[in-house]
């Protein structure tokens, strides 16, 4: 409701601006419009809230598109900004998502083979294709090699330990849930 507020009140100024910048006075802007000179005054003070009404006729009159007469906010930038970084291992994680609750994804690139395989657990539900290369996979008492196209989804309360399989590198894509949350591909 804070953002609906703000731009509710920014509405009364940029109304007063419009109507000066163009030297226009209250009786003859409401001579073209049919909203009174007493409404359009409460409306440039903000002691009274347009109708949808009002805006259009506004708008038509200034020629200029709704958005603007209301001030809608411009959209948030969506793009994720990729920030790498190192973590144990020697495995370089990208975060592909702002989320730092519920589902996060990230793309891991994987070393090539060295590092032991130390089996641990803990809460959440993973997924993750592998890019690039071959990924060995040690899931209890599984141990699978992935390739490149193939994907994986598992409880991470199972032991398990993944990794690039052999002297190459790989690449995967992670969705990981800590509360154990699933993944589910909608139609």
């Amino acid at each position: 409701m804070a953002d609906l507020d703000k731009i509710m009140h920014g509405i009364g100024p940029r109304l007063r601006g419009l109507r000066t910048e163009r030297g226009t006075t209250l009786e003859e802007l409401a001579a073209r419009t049919d909203i009174s000179v007493s409404t359009l005054s409460r409306l440039e003070t903000g002691q009274r809230k347009p109708t949808l009404e009002m805006l259009l006729s506004l708008s038509a009159h200034y020629h200029v598109p709704l958005d603007d007469l209301v001030g809608t906010p411009e959209p948030e930038d969506p793009r994720i900004r990729l920030q790498p970084r190192r973590i144990s291992g020697g495995r370089t994680v990208w975060p592909l998502s702002n989320n730092t609750e519920g589902v996060q994804a990230w793309k891991i690139e994987l070393p090539p083979a060295g590092r032991p395989h130390k089996l641990h657990t803990h809460d959440g539900h993973e997924w993750f294709y592998v890019l690039t290369g071959t990924v060995r996979l040690i899931l209890g008492e599984q141990d699978l090699e992935l390739q490149a196209g193939e994907a994986v989804e598992f409880d991470t309360r199972v032991p398990h330990w993944f990794g690039a399989a052999g002297h190459e590198s790989a690449v995967i894509l992670s969705l990981f849930g800590r509360h154990g949350e699933r993944v589910h591909v909608r139609d």
